[in-house]
């Protein structure tokens, strides 16, 4: 209870440290522009010389690695099958950042399909990486670096920590072809915000235009279109000034965010609270078991017994109505709940009582 007070007090006045006028951001932090974005590419491939911890049962390392034995022009004799406990199947994960040109480099990821314990010291082989698309746009090669550790002993105990089934390499793949993104052809380029709010994208287009007149219109309440001037070295400029505009976004929306899991309660400066009067009992039921043995007299012929025996106790607690005063900041508010003196769970449930009583002009989330 005191560390729930002590916490809900903390974030009221950790959110006091700023100012509670609205200050302005940069364009480019409320949202992005179409089309400028990063793809997704996936890939399969097989690591090599890892040190007994490979997928020695998987048919499809076996497959694979028939197939890069063949490419290299090494053909292994008829029924022969190589062991592969030095080999493992991965997945190929990595992002395509926009604008990325023929034969620059980005980081990848690889992470065992099978049952390989570890990829620490193997080496990717040769793996061509697929857009949604299915085409080819990176190759993937390098050493894979993996921060985790796993060592087991001959009795069966074992220590991990972090993972080690998970790898990175840096650089390690090139791409092979660039994904169009529409920048240099389209007469309008749209700019996303990332929360969808009217009067934000209205406040981005008059900022667009007070320096570019007439080149932004709100589409929605996302979407803002820019005309843009065609040329990409017009087109660039203009939009590395657009990013750079201040821009004060809406006031964010009442809200309580209510973690059912932790009991975590979190309100925005946005909250108000109207005045109202609440009565909270609580009812704690206990059941205590303590059976017996019961031992039989000597020479009886008698069994040994257990004896149940249940104690049932019902405690309710005192509940007194309280007045519980309106508040119009956050502050206020915290001031008010502490007031009530309950506990986390026992809060949500005041909170949601009173939304429906109509005290409480917030929205709940409940996560």
């Amino acid at each position: 209870m005191l560390l729930f007070r002590i916490c809900i007090t903390f974030m009221a006045a950790l959110l006091t440290l700023f100012p509670n006028d609205a200050h302005a951001e940069r364009i480019r932090d409320l949202g992005q522009f179409e089309g400028l974005r990063a793809n997704q590419l996936t890939g399969y491939g097989i690591v090599v010389g890892l040190q007994g911890t490979g997928d020695d049962n998987l048919e499809y390392v076996r497959e694979a690695m028939l197939g890069v034995s063949g490419r290299l022009g090494l053909q292994l004799p008829p029924g022969v099958s190589p062991n592969l406990r030095n080999a493992a199947a991965v997945i190929i994960t990595a992002e395509l950042p926009p604008f990325a040109k023929p034969g620059q480099r980005i980081d990848i990821t690889v992470s065992t399909l099978g049952q390989a314990r570890s990829l620490r010291g193997g080496a990717l082989v040769l793996a061509p990486l697929y857009g949604a698309d299915g085409q080819i746009y990176a190759m993937a090669q390098g050493n894979v670096a993996v921060g985790g550790l796993g060592v087991s002993g001959r009795d069966g105990s074992q220590v991990s920590v972090n993972v080690n089934t998970v790898g990175r390499i840096a650089d390690g793949a090139t791409v092979e072809q660039a994904v169009a993104t529409g920048f240099d052809r389209e007469g309008t380029l749209r700019f996303n915000l990332h929360q969808a709010d009217f009067l934000t994208a209205a406040r981005v287009r008059d900022a667009v235009n007070s320096m570019y007149p007439g080149m932004a219109k709100v589409a929605d309440g996302v979407s803002i279109e820019l005309a843009l001037p065609f040329g990409n070295d017009e087109r660039a400029a203009a939009l590395a000034a657009i990013e750079m505009l201040p821009v004060t976004p809406a006031p964010v929306a009442a809200k309580v965010i209510v973690n059912s899991r932790t009991g975590t309660v979190v309100i925005n400066e946005a909250v108000r609270l109207s005045p109202a009067a609440i009565s909270h009992g609580k009812l704690v039921i206990r059941i205590e078991e303590n059976p017996m043995v019961v031992q039989p007299e000597p020479f009886a012929n008698g069994e040994t017994a257990i004896e149940e025996d249940t104690q049932i106790t019902i405690e309710e607690a005192d509940s007194r109505v309280a007045l519980f005063p309106g508040a119009a900041n956050l502050n206020e508010i915290v001031d008010a709940l502490n007031l009530l003196g309950v506990q986390a769970s026992d809060l949500v449930v005041i909170l949601e009582s009173m939304k429906q009583a109509g005290a409480l002009q917030a929205e709940m989330v409940v996560i």
